[in-house]
């Protein structure tokens, strides 16, 4: 069974086809291992943002399209934050305090990478970030956004894996122990 027939189905999502005739390797345990912990981080991971007062002002509608960007992500196999975590970051860090035109670059064009996927009913808003935003990202750019996602990235896994520690269920103790304490 190492050869396993396979149906594509398209839900819309902007990824690319499996290849056809492609050999499907059995995942062994480790692997199948990484992909749980890689959907429960998914869905369950907090939210990192900018520690400032202003991360209350995030729009509770970016905060609920972070979990299916999560999961966009973990089916194209990147293994860094989406596009919509670094917007949710760096947007109290905007209200805090002016940023270098660097930064300003990459938060306009996430912004804008946000907008186009997320907000397709409003063409008015996403218009009007088209003309401001870059269309690309220099090199230096580029290399700052993908080391900024990659640092959410681990943070969030980091994070996770300590709730995760903290929230292991202790061992009962032995039956014999309580009769023992109980009879004597």
């Amino acid at each position: 069974m190492k050869n396993l027939n396979t149906v594509q189905l398209d839900f819309g999502f902007d990824c690319k086809p499996m290849p056809v005739g492609k050999q499907i390797v059995k995942p062994n345990k480790k692997q199948k291992d990484n992909y749980v912990f890689d959907l429960i981080d998914c869905l369950t991971s907090p939210i990192i943002v900018f520690k400032t007062t202003w991360q209350d002002a995030i729009p509770k509608d970016l905060l609920k399209k972070i979990t299916i960007s999560r999961m966009l992500c973990l089916m194209k196999g990147e293994h860094m934050a989406s596009i919509t975590e670094v917007v949710a970051y760096m947007m109290p860090r905007t209200f805090e305090a002016p940023m270098s035109s660097e930064w300003c670059n990459i938060y306009t064009w996430c912004g804008l990478q946000y907008a186009t996927k997320f907000n397709s009913e409003s063409k008015s808003m996403v218009e009007a970030m088209a003309d401001i935003a870059p269309k690309t990202l220099s090199d230096y750019e580029q290399g700052l956004l993908k080391h900024l996602r990659i640092w959410i990235y681990e943070k969030r896994r980091k994070s996770l894996k300590e709730s995760m520690k903290n929230n292991r269920p202790k061992e009962p103790e032995a039956p014999e122990a309580k009769q023992k304490s109980l009879f004597n």
